[in-house]
């Protein structure tokens, strides 16, 4: 250190993990940010920027209370805040652990708390997160045909067994599911306008695009222009969110679990697993692994 720097000069230490890899060279990279209490927004928005994965979690803080860790959390993409993230929570939780142990813990975020358990295991730490209470509501049809026609996709290629929704577990997203998986794997579409329409409609989170390719198992694409970058390697939100989808629409069984492959199209192969009870919050499980 310089004589005219100061402590206060030098950035955090980030910590970069990938999670819910399905490869070794797969899963969504998180920063992660512990005893980030003295950070404002221009600091946390600066170290996502220079960061520049999909997501960067900071940790304000930590207290137990009635037995029980709780961290007041914020998630910022290169661009802007993220009311919350999936895959970010996962890191932050193994990140966590391997800190201060394992066990329950809640994090304490902008759509309210997250409950966690960290467990660990043979291959690493094993994370299960319960989604805040889920919502789910029918998309505007112009905002559908809209969104259809940025994608370069019709009512017609919608699988009539899934009607599409926005749903809700910690940010808002639109979810169609296409019945042709070459057309699943082949769409194209300009980020620009998308980012645009996705401002406009509030979906804080991604575009999530699905396939049934067998049962209880989703090919899932998650497009995500407002946080520079075109697809989501991973999106625990949007795995929630599915999974509130699924459960709103019949087609999930009361605490049936499901797996979601993600990230094929961004050479970043993933796997969520999903429980979706009855009622109540959605569980999301997964890992990650230190990016070295």
């Amino acid at each position: 250190m310089s004589a005219d720097e100061s402590p206060a000069d030098e950035s955090p230490e980030v910590l970069r993990y990938a999670a819910f890899a399905a490869a070794p060279d797969g899963g969504n990279p998180a920063g992660v940010v512990l005893d980030a209490a003295a950070l404002d927004d221009a600091d946390m928005l600066r170290i996502a920027a220079e960061v520049g994965y999909p997501e960067t979690a900071f940790v304000l803080g930590g207290e137990v209370r009635d037995g029980v860790r709780r961290y007041p959390i914020r998630y910022w993409s290169p661009g802007a805040e993220v009311p919350f993230c999936g895959h970010a929570t996962v890191a932050t939780a193994v990140v966590l652990a391997e800190r201060d142990g394992a066990g329950e813990m809640v994090l304490d975020t902008s759509v309210g708390e997250v409950v966690l358990t960290a467990t660990v295991t043979e291959s690493g730490t094993a994370v299960a997160f319960t989604s805040v209470a889920p919502e789910v509501r029918d998309i505007d049809a112009g905002a559908l045909g809209r969104l259809l026609d940025l994608l370069g996709l019709a009512l017609d290629d919608l699988d009539p067994a899934f009607p599409p929704r926005e749903a809700f577990a910690g940010n808002w997203h639109p979810v169609v599911v296409l019945a042709d998986a070459e057309l699943f794997h082949q769409f194209r579409f300009a980020p620009a306008p998308l980012s645009a329409l996705m401002a406009e409609r509030g979906w804080t989170g991604t575009v999530t695009v699905l396939h049934p390719s067998a049962p209880g198992e989703y090919r899932a694409r998650n497009l995500f222009p407002v946080g520079r970058i075109t697809e989501d390697p991973a999106t625990g939100s949007a795995a929630a969110s599915t999974g509130a989808y699924l459960r709103a629409i019949g087609r999930a069984l009361p605490d049936e679990t499901i797996r979601i492959r993600q990230g094929e199209h961004v050479g970043r192969p993933s796997l969520l697993t999903v429980t979706i009870p009855a009622t109540g919050g959605i569980v999301v499980s997964g890992g990650a692994t230190r990016i070295r």
